[in-house]
């Protein structure tokens, strides 16, 4: 690497203890993944200690309905970037110029799409997923302001996706913590000073993740710029565009199917009450933080094993999965230990509760969730693994059981064990794709030949 590449902030993974460069891309990744989730935490806290129970519920209410928007978008973005990813490993300057101009077309396009999708069928989805009465104008307020602003997400997602696809996991956490500090800020300016109630804490997200944009943009065009597309690069030959698009939806229909069955799990769970929703929003904003290890070393991994893919270096790849494998299973039964000791203490500051009822709903889903981490850390690892070796089918297969099972739980189980079915769906689903990939993976490692 000379000395333009490491004022660049690239890493060529390529190269080098794979371990050591798994770490050190994560490790900051890990930090913004966990400040991307302050933003709801925050939300939630300040909405929960100032506004009370039925708050944290009208958040939580449409929390999967966002999700689903977003992850579609999220999804499509990763797909991009894999591709990114390969020709920066494979040293192809002109196909990566090329990639890059057509992944900010697209993205262009879906951030269109989705937002007014998103906001002419907003209503008649709140009612579809049973939002409650008492809190369905709550929940209108903050859903319709977050989708109003979502091409800000998009934008961060799109630039930390090409800063990743460069080795550069630093950069983005920066203006991830600023942004975040501005959120926590907003939050307490516009619901505790103003009285702006929920409303306030959307407006405070949609500022916050704009900024975060803003800056990534400007200093990939800033310190990127010998690397990023002209004119004539935004003039992609089709089968560039046709690899970006299938490469990007194959990710965001897995990533939407997930969505789907979110939908319809939380629908479900709106038929149990505001007690209940209250819990199950707490336990998830939870749950979120302690996956955030998984998620991103999984997602390191992916982008170490895309450029090594490009490179076509098989035994690195198949070293870094056994090592990412392990780390993956520690987290995982440290956490698991973390939440059987003080789960009711985390419910508590979390949101501000002191319900008996919240709190113990919540732990119970906290407790089901984490004993199953290490089966969701191995799932993971190998689903990341088999995307970023072009594998789409078997990843979006596994997406597909898991819609499956959600219904089933939406149609059967949580019926009849109301919010215990709740519990344990995801656990049990975790298992079941995680023995489907580990089939998968097993029946494709003499095509990818990396051992």
């Amino acid at each position: 690497m000379d000395s333009e590449e490491r004022n660049m902030r690239i890493m060529d993974m390529t190269e080098g203890n794979s371990m050591k460069q798994i770490l050190i891309f994560a490790i900051p990744l890990f930090i913004g993944n966990i400040f991307q989730q302050v933003y709801s935490m925050v939300d939630t806290m300040v909405a929960g200690y100032n506004l009370g129970d039925s708050a944290i519920a009208a958040i939580g209410v449409t929390s999967s309905l966002y999700a689903l928007l977003i992850d579609f978008a999220s999804g499509f973005n990763s797909g991009c970037a894999i591709v990114v990813t390969q020709c920066f490993g494979a040293h192809d300057e002109k196909k990566l110029k090329a990639s890059i101009a057509g992944m900010m077309e697209l993205d262009l396009l879906i951030t269109i799409i989705l937002t007014v999708i998103s906001l002419v069928f907003l209503r008649p989805l709140m009612q579809f997923m049973n939002t409650p009465e008492s809190i369905f104008k709550q929940a209108y307020s903050y859903i319709v302001i977050i989708c109003a602003g979502m091409a800000a997400t998009i934008l961060y997602n799109m630039f930390s996706g090409i800063l990743r696809a460069f080795g550069n996991s630093m950069t983005s956490l920066y203006f991830l913590m600023l942004s975040s500090a501005l959120n926590m800020g907003m939050d307490v300016l516009f619901i505790v000073v103003f009285r702006m109630g929920i409303a306030g804490a959307a407006f405070a997200t949609v500022i916050a993740e704009g900024i975060s944009a803003v800056l990534s943009g400007i200093y990939v065009y800033s310190h990127y710029r010998t690397m990023l597309p002209g004119k004539k690069d935004f003039i992609v030959a089709k089968e560039g565009i046709a690899e970006l698009f299938f490469n990007g939806m194959a990710m965001a229909l897995m990533y939407c199917v997930v969505g789907i069955g979110s939908v319809i799990f939380q629908r479900a769970n709106n038929h149990l009450g505001e007690t209940i929703i209250s819990a199950h929003t707490a336990s998830r904003r939870i749950i979120g933080i302690m996956m955030q290890p998984l998620a991103t070393i999984s997602t390191a991994s992916s982008t170490f094993i895309g450029q090594n893919w490009g490179a076509g270096k098989r035994k690195r790849i198949h070293t870094a999965l056994k090592q990412v494998t392990i780390m993956e299973i520690a987290w995982s039964l440290f956490s698991c230990g973390l939440v059987y000791a003080f789960g009711g203490v985390l419910v508590h500051v979390t949101t501000g509760s002191s319900d008996i009822e919240v709190i113990s709903n919540a732990v119970m889903s906290l407790r089901w969730h984490l004993s199953f981490f290490p089966a969701l850390g191995c799932l993971l690892v190998l689903r990341t693994a088999m995307q970023a070796m072009g594998n789409k089918t078997a990843p979006i297969l596994s997406s597909c059981i898991e819609l499956g099972m959600k219904i089933m739980a939406a149609i059967w189980l949580i019926p009849h064990l109301v919010f215990f079915g709740t519990c344990i769906t995801e656990p049990v689903t975790w298992m079941v794709m995680l023995i489907f990939l580990a089939v998968a993976y097993a029946f494709s490692q003499k095509k990818y030949k990396i051992i």
